[in-house]
């Protein structure tokens, strides 16, 4: 809805900063709360930004898509395309253990992008 209203940059950096001050108000009642358990290394927050500049470009993507009359539909089966692709990735890349579960769910996902794209 709000992608006929607003322009992809300015509506995913409004949807990105939204969320980044949910996670802050999260943050801050761990304080609050004396429940603070979040640690960082350099790595982490290297990996951190590499993952937020990938959730960005994911955002405007979307809001592209819908601008351009892209159906709602669409957006389970470009999750479930992402998460075919990173299971993949998580297995030839990281060394991840491939079962039998977890290849069946990435055949799944690539059946379903197919039968969404009517």
């Amino acid at each position: 809805m709000a992608a006929d209203h607003i322009g992809e940059g300015l509506g995913g950096f409004i949807v990105e900063t939204t969320a980044s001050l949910s996670i802050l108000l999260y943050l801050a009642f761990l304080w609050l709360m004396s429940r603070w358990d979040q640690k960082s290394t350099g790595e982490g927050i290297f990996y951190s930004i590499l993952t937020g500049i990938c959730v960005g470009a994911g955002t405007i993507a979307f809001f592209l898509l819908f601008q351009k009359g892209g159906p709602l539909s669409s957006v389970p089966a470009i999750l479930a395309g992402g998460a075919a692709i990173m299971a993949i990735a998580g297995i030839l890349f990281f060394h991840e253990t491939s079962s039998w579960q977890r290849l069946l769910g990435v055949v799944l996902a690539i059946v379903g992008l197919f039968l969404l794209r009517k």
